[in-house]
């Protein structure tokens, strides 16, 4: 799919700039607005570790504070051996964000899965609007 390999483009972009001095373990993301704007982030770790932030996380800060509050798709890459999805409190802020959104995970190397993110949090903690 066209517009999926242009999200993942994105997270592969938004990864280089990732700043991970502790862990090694460089993320980036990608979320897609129903705009079709396109918002990166990476994480980047801090020296007192919970004050870190996670790709996909900062990817749909960004697009909320750029006025998007429709956001359909995220991306996330890392050079794991297998897909890695979102942490916990990723999960949480997609949720409330983006609803069951497409989550796209891929490597590196190219392995890809393709998940609702109802099949990843399938209990959310959520108001009654959702």
């Amino acid at each position: 799919m066209k517009d999926r390999e242009a999200l993942l483009s994105a997270a592969r972009a938004a990864r280089e700039n990732s700043h991970a001095p502790h862990s090694q373990f460089r993320v980036g993301a990608a979320v897609r607005s129903a705009s079709g704007r396109v918002f990166g982030g990476c994480n980047i770790e801090s020296a007192s570790y919970g004050l870190g932030a996670c790709a996909e996380r900062v990817a749909v800060l960004k697009a909320i504070s750029e006025g998007e509050r429709s956001l359909d798709a995220i991306a996330v890459v890392t050079d794991a051996e297998m897909p890695t999805p979102p942490c916990g409190a990723c999960r949480q802020i997609l949720w409330e964000f983006c609803g069951d959104i497409e989550v796209v995970l891929a490597t590196m190397k190219g392995e890809i899965e393709v998940h609702r993110l109802s099949a990843l949090f399938p209990r959310p903690f959520a108001s009654s609007r959702r």
